[in-house]
């Protein structure tokens, strides 16, 4: 991610800031609506609380862009610790899209075409790590298949 994409992030996310009640809320009926699926794995939480605790962690990630090296560990040890909530990893694509609406919706005219694609690429690369961490073995096996173009069932003929 180069110097100009971290920029964007930071700056729209300082945008995002004073309205992070609501767009926490938004996320979340967002993401409920479009992946009914994860609703479960909130079933016990407190939303106003989960809402903080997610405006919190994208905070830190958002503002720790440039130094990838300490936000990536941290990273990895959350997305371990949600295989216990269930999360699956195609859940995090649902999670991405529903990030990216709120952000459309928050944002409205300043979530430009290169601020979205901003998030976009940090979105990707940090959920990739996430997954990775979580599942390996997944992980490996998307890597193979994307490698080779082979179709899944072929790697066990």
């Amino acid at each position: 991610m180069d110097d100009k994409a971290i920029t964007l992030i930071q700056e729209s996310f300082a945008k995002v800031v004073p309205i992070k009640d609501a767009a926490a809320e938004i996320f979340y009926a967002d993401l409920f609506e479009t992946a009914p699926q994860v609703k479960p794995y909130f079933a016990n939480a407190d939303m106003k609380n989960q809402g903080s605790k997610l405006m919190a962690t994208l905070g830190v990630v958002v503002n720790g862009l440039r130094d990838l090296d300490k936000i990536v560990p941290v990273a990895q040890e959350l997305a371990i610790k949600h295989i216990d909530y269930g999360v699956k990893p195609e859940d995090y694509d649902a999670v991405g899209a529903s990030l990216i609406r709120t952000l459309e919706k928050g944002l409205g005219d300043d979530f430009t075409p290169e601020t979205k694609d901003a998030w976009l690429g940090a979105y990707t690369t940090l959920s990739g790590v996430m997954k990775n961490a979580a599942y390996p073995s997944a992980a490996a096996i998307e890597t193979a298949k994307a490698a080779t173009k082979k179709p899944f069932w072929k790697f066990w003929a």
